[in-house]
């Protein structure tokens, strides 16, 4: 966890079901006034899954649509523009979330293949010792996978499966994807005070 609570964020999605969670992470990350800047890219694959589980369809005002409202702080990166702000070590992003994470995005990352903006921006934060958060999503895992987050974490990365919690009994779907992203903000420095804690 960093000592300080992270400023400038990189929030990416990629082609794994789970929508709902990144949602409600930009929600979170919007009204946090902690939070000064928010980069945020989506993959080719992240914006079919997207057109599937939210009824999102094409790039037009993608951030505004996910989140129901217009964005202040989010401002939506070409996952092609590889010569983007966060893709160089001296643009002073905090850390960076990928929620979800397909197992294909992951395998780029762990692997140091870096041809778009979203395993670029993840390589500049592994090399520059900067927090990265893999919310990976895939269910069996195969070999491959468990190596890739092996050597993901082994380059400094924290591998956060999209596993939500059920110890609070959620009333709906928003809720427990709200929990989640609550438990990935507090990982990176930035707990929520409407976070659900175990008090046994």
């Amino acid at each position: 966890m960093p000592s300080h609570p992270p400023q400038n964020l990189i929030v990416a999605t990629t082609g794994a079901s789970g929508c709902l969670f990144l949602k409600h992470f930009l929600l979170a990350v919007e009204r946090d006034q902690r939070v000064e800047t928010v980069n945020f890219v989506a993959s080719d694959s992240a914006l079919r899954v997207m057109a599937e589980e939210l009824n999102l369809r094409g790039r037009s005002n993608l951030v505004g649509r996910i989140l129901g409202k217009s964005a202040r702080k989010i401002h939506h990166q070409a996952n092609a523009d590889i010569g983007a702000n966060i893709a160089s070590g001296s643009y002073p992003a905090d850390a960076m979330v990928v929620i979800p994470c397909s197992v294909g995005t992951l395998a780029r990352i762990a692997n140091g293949i870096a041809a778009h903006l979203i395993e670029r921006a993840a390589d500049v934060c592994l090399k520059e010792k900067r927090p990265l958060v893999l919310c990976v999503r895939e269910t069996p895992l195969n070999k491959i996978h468990i190596r890739n987050m092996y050597r993901a974490a082994d380059a400094g990365a924290t591998v956060f499966p999209l596993i939500p919690a059920f110890y609070n009994r959620s009333a709906s779907l928003d809720v427990m994807a709200r929990e989640f992203a609550n438990r990935v903000l507090a990982h990176i420095g930035l707990p929520q005070p409407d976070a659900y804690r175990w008090k046994g």
